[in-house]
């Protein structure tokens, strides 16, 4: 009863009814009141006609006034009136008297019951358009809701069971265009990434094709096919590369990489992420540095967070120039660790911080830069990676004057430790 009376319309029509009852029992009190007065008009009406009769006879008036005030009836009288034929048998519309006091009556009856049964019509109707009414609109907006167009609202304002449907219904719409946005967002992204890797793709199997070709071509120069054989080495190792980040952060959008935290020495994590890249750096003249305490330990996935690790420091090499130098430290500090890269390179220009985390991007320094590396996947997946574990990948930089050195970017993966 309490959820009927919060809803608006259905307490209205309650209070109608309530209304109506009340009236109802006010109709029938003055209906009784009504009868009452007739009865008594159609016994006054018999009495004028008795006493007229008892004065006619030769009574006089003070015999007639004492017979009207006989209250009890005799077995004599009663065997007269029976042999008269006026009987509790005997139908009452015989009686002229009772015949118009219960016409009367039954007209005032029909016509209260008649008033009385269209306020009732007229009021459940009222209810049952507004009702309707109400039905009308939510199916109109449900329509919608089916069409994909979510711009308009189930019907608001209201409480009870049929408003809690209609906000429920709206969540639910809410939840069907967001997934649907999503879906869309997914489509539109696999779309761009199948275009990216066929693009960045495209490249590499241009040149290998170009390399077999020379080969083919000249087989007995030995130089030649020493060098042409090194470049298809290089592309397929770029293919490898691209794809192995591929199918990393397919995995993570996915879902199905579960991280597997442990308790670890950073300097483990740091020497699995930088052993590869130092060979790398002493080819290219370049300075790679560990820096931190030994002792120190950090609570994440080693395999992923070295994978992380690893594409930050690869990034840093490839904006380094000869004679640069790249750093690997961390520190401490009260509830939170902090492994950072710092390199010396050309540093991120302000235009292209926002977008750096951005999956295939590159600036267009990069592409400009002769022999410049990478796809624009390794810190997507760094972040991916990072941010799956519940820590914070952030990044500051001061551009270099001018070329591609002079500035300073540091990378920074942040976890929440124990104090």
């Amino acid at each position: 009863m309490e959820e009927i009376w919060q809803d608006r319309q259905e307490r209205s029509f309650l209070i109608f009814l309530f209304l109506f009852c009340a009236l109802l029992f006010c109709f029938g009190a003055l209906s009784s009141l009504a009868q009452a007065r007739e009865l008594k008009k159609a016994l006054l009406s018999r009495e004028a006609q008795l006493v007229s009769g008892m004065l006619a006879c030769g009574l006089s008036e003070g015999e007639a006034a004492e017979i009207l005030n006989v209250s009890e009836a005799s077995e004599e009288g009663k065997a007269l009136l029976l042999r008269t034929g006026r009987t509790e048998e005997s139908p009452a519309l015989l009686y002229p008297a009772v015949r118009r006091a219960a016409g009367r009556t039954a007209l005032i009856s029909a016509t209260g019951v008649c008033l009385m049964g269209m306020l009732l019509l007229a009021g459940t109707l009222l209810f049952l358009r507004r009702r309707e009414a109400l039905y009308g609109q939510a199916a109109g907006v449900l329509s919608r809701f089916a069409e994909g167009d979510f711009s308009r609202h189930l019907p608001r304002g209201g409480t009870g069971a049929l408003y809690r449907l209609f906000s429920a219904a709206d969540q639910l719409s809410r939840a069907a265009q967001v997934r649907g946005e999503a879906e869309r967002a997914a489509k539109e992204a696999l779309k761009n990434a199948v275009s990216d890797i066929s693009h960045q793709l495209k490249t590499p199997l241009a040149a290998l094709s170009m390399y077999m070709e020379i080969l083919q071509e000249e087989p007995e120069r030995t130089e030649t096919v020493r060098e042409f054989s090194a470049k298809a080495l290089q592309s397929l190792e770029r293919m490898r590369c691209l794809i192995g980040l591929l199918l990393k952060i397919m995995r993570l959008d996915a879902g199905s990489v579960r991280f597997e935290p442990e308790d670890c020495p950073v300097s483990e994590l740091v020497r699995e992420a930088a052993e590869e890249l130092t060979t790398r750096a002493g080819q290219e003249g370049k300075r790679l540095i560990v820096e931190g305490n030994a002792e120190d330990r950090v609570r994440c996935d080693p395999v992923w967070t070295a994978e992380a690790l690893s594409n930050l420091v690869k990034n840093a090499l490839d904006h380094t120039e000869r004679g640069g130098t790249v750093r690997v430290f961390w520190n401490r500090s009260p509830g939170l660790f902090r492994l950072s890269v710092e390199d010396d390179g050309c540093g991120i220009l302000l235009e292209d911080l926002p977008h750096i985390f951005k999956r295939f991007y590159r600036s267009g320094r990069d592409r400009a830069a002769r022999g410049m590396q990478g796809v624009g996947l390794g810190l997507p997946l760094a972040k991916a990676v990072v941010e799956g574990q519940g820590g914070v990948l952030s990044v500051s930089s001061t551009p270099g004057n001018g070329g591609f050195s002079g500035g300073r970017t540091v990378f920074s993966i942040s976890f929440l430790s124990e104090m």
